[in-house]
């Protein structure tokens, strides 16, 4: 009898290898026989899932989103948040991946967003990600502070997030410099919404 074959997991399998070809040597080396190789499928086990190089692409992107997500919601499940600023100060602290065991994922998100920049297609699905992301944050941001456009904070927040996450992978900034610029952040969001 044919052994059955879980798709969406081995979708996942192969974008994680996705990402950890990319973390480590750039978005190049993601071919499909690198990938695959990686995997440990056939070539044929990738073309079944992904009909080209940009659709595999395009998935192991949205699978870091939805990583990101998850590690998010999980961490407010696990520690509730004491109020709705916290829990927008937790959600930012996941997006931003500042922490060391978020590197490999923060330098395969940022070699997504460099390629993105002359790619429509993964710039789309980029556009996606953060139309999710500031929708969320400004219905939290709505809830913990009296605002006339918490779009815009949120708008404001994710371009934080992403600068921080760029300068603490470059070294421009530690871990420790970046998590003090985005509490001082939204300690100054707290106090002054209105701005």
């Amino acid at each position: 009898m044919p052994k059955q074959v879980d798709h969406d997991e081995r979708r996942r399998l192969i974008a994680d290898a996705v990402c950890a070809l990319i973390d480590e040597q750039g978005l190049e080396a993601a071919t499909l026989r690198d990938v695959a190789a990686r995997a440990d499928v056939s070539m044929g086990a990738v073309q079944r899932c992904f009909r080209t190089k940009g659709e595999m692409l395009q998935f192991a992107l949205a699978h870091i989103g939805h990583q990101v997500t998850a590690r998010a919601h999980a961490r407010l499940r696990a520690a509730p948040a004491q109020s709705p600023a916290s829990t927008v100060g937790h959600l930012a602290h996941e997006i931003a991946l500042l922490k060391t065991r978020h590197r490999a994922q923060a330098r395969t998100w940022l070699a997504f967003l460099a390629a993105a920049a002359v790619d429509p297609a993964l710039a789309a699905g980029l556009r996606t990600s953060y139309t999710d992301l500031e929708t969320l944050l400004t219905d939290l941001i709505a809830d913990a502070v009296d605002t006339p456009d918490p779009a815009h904070h949120a708008r404001t927040l994710l371009a934080l997030t992403d600068g921080l996450t760029a300068h603490v992978l470059i070294g421009q900034r530690t871990p420790a410099e970046a998590e003090h610029l985005l509490h001082a952040h939204l300690s100054r969001l707290w106090a002054h919404p209105g701005e």
